[in-house]
Formats: structure tokens, sequence, C-alpha cells
């Protein structure tokens, strides 16, 4: 299951990127589906997978091997202590980028598996998954202009719904 664009861009050049949306158990399944909207927002491809750190390392350590020769960004979706994250951030030279859920159960605190890991990772952070989709199509967007174009203008939509939000309530008494 993942997004069915095209595997070519409108010029005809293959389309040999994508996002690999990687979730610590099927329970991440509704929030991954809220990051892919965003994904096919920005037409990026974009593939589901589960593998945990704690319970399948191995299957982690196999999924990684997959894709070690394709353009992927990881996005981790793994709640309570998230080792996902920077399990996979130290074993691939690709950009991680980790995005847990919200938990109420602990007040937020679980956040802090994802933020405080070992010397040596360099996973990025956010816990929106419209930031987890913007931070991944930036990455791409450094090699493709088409897509920092796409960028642009979802971020200057976001601005005018500002704007236009500023004018509705500024003469309100």
């Amino acid at each position: 299951m993942g997004s069915d664009f095209k595997k070519y861009n409108k010029f005809g050049e293959k389309m040999d990127r994508k996002v690999v949306l990687l979730m610590g158990s099927g329970k991440d399944m509704e929030f991954c589906q809220k990051i892919a909207s965003y994904l096919k927002a920005l037409e990026i491809s974009y593939e589901f997978r589960v593998a945990s750190a704690h319970k399948t390392p191995r299957k982690a350590l196999e999924i990684l091997k997959e894709y070690e020769n394709e353009k992927v960004v990881y996005i981790t979706v793994a709640g309570r202590s998230n080792a996902l994250s920077g399990f996979v951030d130290a074993n691939t030279l690709k950009p991680v980028i980790a995005c847990p859920p919200y938990s109420e159960k602990f007040a937020g605190a679980d956040i802090y598996s994802s933020l405080r890991v070992p010397s040596g990772i360099g996973s990025l952070t956010t816990i929106e998954p419209e930031g987890a989709a913007i931070a991944a199509a930036k990455i791409f967007a450094l090699e493709d202009e088409e897509l920092a174009k796409r960028v642009r203008e979802y971020q200057l939509e976001k601005k005018k719904e500002v704007e236009k939000a500023d004018e509705s309530v500024k003469n309100l008494k």
C-alpha cells in the first residue's frame, strides 16, 4: 500500500525517490495516514512499512537494506520509548524524520525519547504529520526545482490563510 503517483515526472524523467513511513506497530497506521495525506498533496511517493526496534530489530534492518540503493527519506512513527527513530538513523545514511504520535497518557513526556538520542544520531523530530511531510519534501526539493515550487506554493497558501484570518478579525469589537 502506498501512493499511486507516476514513476515519471512531466519531463519523462524517472522518479526514483520516495518517503518510507516506517511505523513501530500497526497501531500507528492512522497517524501515518495523516502524514501520507500531506505527502499526496505535495505529490511525493511513499510506502508504509512496520518494524519495531525492540521486538523485530532484524526486520527493521532488512527494511533498511531494501532501500539502501534508493533515494529515500524515512519518517519513523513510534510511540512510547520511540527507539525506532534512533535505531533507524544509526543504521542508515538516509535522512530520518522522527514523528512520534502525541500521547496524553504520559502528558507528552514520551517525546523525550525522540529528542534525547545517543551521540552520533542525527534524526530530526517533529510531532506534526504536516511538518514531517514538509521536511521530507524540502530534503527532496534540494535536487528538484518543481518540488521546491510546490513546497513554496503550499507554504504561500498557509500564509494566505493567516492573512485572511487577520482580515476577518481585525475590526471585530
